[in-house]
């Protein structure tokens, strides 16, 4: 069986510039991001956004970078890479879990709706809103394929 390398030397010149520019070579990684006060990463290529408690609007200067993370999503699934899950948290009201829970979901959507902007498929965007988690946290984390959320392991790791 013929390896790839042998079969592209036995095409013809004038096919070569034909094929995929992936196919050709491979692409050097992004940069990594100058991340705006109020985001950070989390392990796996995993980012955390931060919002002002009760708020579910993006902070001055997210979206751009949200975008610029859409953008590399969306280019990492070209590649065959699988969902994006996006969790928002919420750190009040204790007593009520149902507005805890709706505002994780207006953050978890806000981040959402600033990748899909950056061209990532909202398809490809899986939502979840906790509430209120023991962390008590203001933020939504967005979670790429293989990426773990805060607190869990791989399996066979302690």
């Amino acid at each position: 069986m013929l390896t790839r390398r042998a079969l592209l030397a036995a095409l013809p010149a004038p096919l070569l510039p034909a094929l995929p520019a992936h196919a050709q070579h491979r692409a050097a990684p992004p940069p990594p991001l100058a991340l705006p006060a109020g985001m950070s990463p989390l392990r796996d290529g995993a980012y955390r956004v931060a919002f002002l408690t009760g708020q579910s609007t993006l902070q001055p200067g997210m979206a751009p970078t949200l975008a610029e993370i859409g953008r590399r999503l969306a280019a990492a699934h070209a590649q065959g890479t699988g969902r994006i899950t996006i969790e928002g948290h919420a750190s009040g009201p204790a007593a009520d879990a149902s507005t805890a829970r709706r505002i994780s979901l207006a953050r978890a959507n806000a981040v959402r709706d600033a990748l899909v902007a950056g061209g990532l498929d909202e398809t490809r965007v899986d939502v979840r809103a906790l509430g209120r988690t023991s962390e008590a946290l203001d933020a939504a984390d967005i979670l790429p394929p293989g990426a773990l959320r805060a607190g869990e392991r791989r399996p066979g790791r302690s």
